[in-house]
């Protein structure tokens, strides 16, 4: 296993301006990551191509590995133009997942405002059939894509299931994000349980939550049930954490972990507490 941090958890200081992606590089070296995952918000790696050998190269000066490349993408369209394009827009972004050198790519694959079963049953095959398209594509460069648990439409671990199986592919999996199937208001031991054995990557992320009855009010967001849910560092909010990492550790997954940061404290703070916690609560449990 090792241990790292998504440069998503730190946004908010490289859209501010206090660090950019190299300088987050470096702070994550400094405190114990041993990887860190490229999440391009607040950088932009298609319109700065020369920012791409700038991260690989500096991830191997400090000495950590890049783990997983991670984009946005909606395979709901209006039009199979659009829809086509949208796939080969993807394909241009596994080219990039290839020059970081990581073996790791996780792309979304749909958003609706109609979240229910018989949408999601009526789209599967057109969802699968890119998600398809994309693997096989990354299959060249021996690049494993992946299908996160976020998003609402395809975030319930028996989803996210079903889009793998009918995928069909070895090297298209989940990462497997622990806090965001409370989004789906699913427990998220349960589900860990569920999806751990299809995990190309694993996000530790906690939230607290309240009912739908107790709107607490600024800084919190609905899950699909109409619950309340706002980002904590990782071990302070309502998920069972350390049951989560017995469950992950004792399933044998041994590849990379990104604590992801979303809360309201300082994201330094934030970041650098969750990546003790779950440092400490694996070589515990």
């Amino acid at each position: 296993m090792k241990l790292g941090l998504s440069s998503y958890s730190l946004v908010r200081a490289i859209k501010s301006q206090q660090l950019d992606i190299l300088g987050a590089i470096d702070w994550i070296a400094d405190n114990g990551g041993e990887h860190v995952e490229i999440v391009p918000i607040g950088f932009n790696l298609t319109e700065n191509p020369e920012l791409i050998d700038a991260i690989r190269d500096k991830a191997a000066a400090v000495g950590i590995d890049i783990s997983n490349y991670a984009i946005g993408a909606n395979f709901i369209t209006e039009t199979r133009e659009q829809y086509e394009s949208e796939i080969e827009r993807v394909k241009r972004e596994v080219d990039i997942a290839h020059r970081l050198g990581v073996k790791r790519m996780r792309h979304d694959v749909a958003s609706r405002k109609d979240t229910s079963m018989l949408r999601f049953q009526e789209d599967l095959e057109l969802l699968a059939s890119a998600c398809r398209q994309i693997a096989d594509y990354a299959a060249q460069f021996d690049i494993v894509t992946s299908v996160e648990n976020h998003g609402y439409y395809i975030q319930a671990s028996d989803r996210v299931q079903a889009l793998i199986h009918a995928v069909d592919r070895p090297n298209f999996r989940t990462t497997l994000d622990v806090g965001n199937f409370m989004c789906a208001d699913e427990n998220s031991v349960a589900a860990v349980k569920k999806n751990i054995a299809y995990a190309s990557m694993v996000h530790f992320k906690d939230f607290y939550l309240r009912p739908a009855a107790l709107n607490p009010g600024t800084g919190w967001f609905p899950t699909a049930s109409g619950n309340h849910l706002r980002g904590a560092i990782v071990g302070h909010g309502d998920i069972d954490m350390r049951q989560v990492i017995s469950i992950i550790k004792h399933s044998g997954y041994d590849g990379y972990i990104s604590v992801e940061f979303e809360g309201m404290e300082d994201c330094f703070t934030g970041s650098k507490l969750g990546l003790e916690t779950v440092r400490r609560l694996w070589d515990e449990v």
